[in-house]
């Protein structure tokens, strides 16, 4: 039995477990995942533990992720822009590689399950924490055409246009804090804030959302989070939130791994009907 977990503190709300245990069984793989609490000041001694004792690979989440990042032996090319890791995986020479696969399951979610075409879109991305620098390098390379990142500080927002400038020459970034926002108009709004935890909304101006525009929130929960709420109510055409990110980031860990591609679908209609029953 080959084994993997999950990394957090707090964990015991991970779906990490159910998600991956439905891979396995969909797929056939003879696999063992669950969930540690990793203690806050020890996340490398905990993950050390897991790895030495034969894990094979695991899912890193909140507040771990840059713990992962220094703990990596070697590093994706995505994980190294992005600042952040959520996906470790042991390596037959014993190192462990690093990687970040919250982007690509955040652009697959919105393109595959969604059926929202990136190309040639205008975004603008809520937040300049590490959500946001997760998924601006996927987003950029599906052919947005630009991005505007807002934070309620600047300085941060600044600094992601910076580390990302050039990735995709043809793709307009720019920056600023929540003032700066005017009626411009997005097709996709993107809210990577932790504003939606604390049942809270970044102060968006009226007048953002364009013509079949989709406003997506990184956070998801049994009812439509305030983000969602005011999207409704400013006349978006698709609202969502981001439990088919998690799936889909998921998947592509579980890929890493195994080298297998599982089928989302049934799994992302699975947890929702649990996650709406209560």
């Amino acid at each position: 039995m080959d084994h993997y977990a999950v990394f957090g503190n707090p964990i015991a709300h991970s779906k990490s477990p159910q998600i991956h245990g439905w891979f396995a069984e969909q797929t056939g793989q003879q696999m063992d995942y669950r969930a540690i609490l990793a203690p806050e000041d020890d996340f490398e001694g905990s993950a050390r533990q897991f790895f030495d004792a034969g894990g094979l690979g695991a899912n890193v989440t909140v507040p771990f992720k840059l713990d992962a990042l220094v703990f990596s032996d070697q590093l994706s090319p995505r994980a190294r822009r992005a600042g952040a890791v959520n996906t470790l995986q042991k390596g037959k020479n014993g190192e462990i590689y690093g990687d970040n696969t919250d982007g690509i399951g955040l652009v697959r979610d919105l393109s595959d399950n969604l059926g929202f075409n990136l190309r040639g879109k205008r975004v603008l991305l809520l937040g300049a924490g590490g959500a946001s620098r997760g998924v601006i390098e996927p987003l950029l390379k599906a052919g947005i055409a630009r991005l505007k990142i807002a934070n309620r500080t600047p300085e941060k927002a600044q600094q992601l246009v910076q580390i990302f400038h050039g990735l995709q020459p043809d793709a307009e970034l720019s920056a600023g804090n929540w003032a700066s926002l005017n009626a411009s108009q997005y097709d996709l709004i993107l809210n990577a804030t932790s504003a939606s935890l604390s049942g809270d909304l970044p102060p968006l101006p009226d007048g953002l959302l364009a013509a079949g525009a989709l406003a997506y929130d990184l956070m998801y929960a049994r009812q439509a989070t305030p983000f969602m709420r005011w999207a409704e109510a400013q006349g978006a055409a698709q609202v969502a939130d981001g439990l088919g990110m998690l799936v889909e980031q998921a998947a592509e860990a579980f890929f890493l791994w195994r080298q297998v591609r599982p089928q989302t679908s049934g799994v992302l209609q699975r947890l929702r009907e649990q996650l709406m029953a209560g």
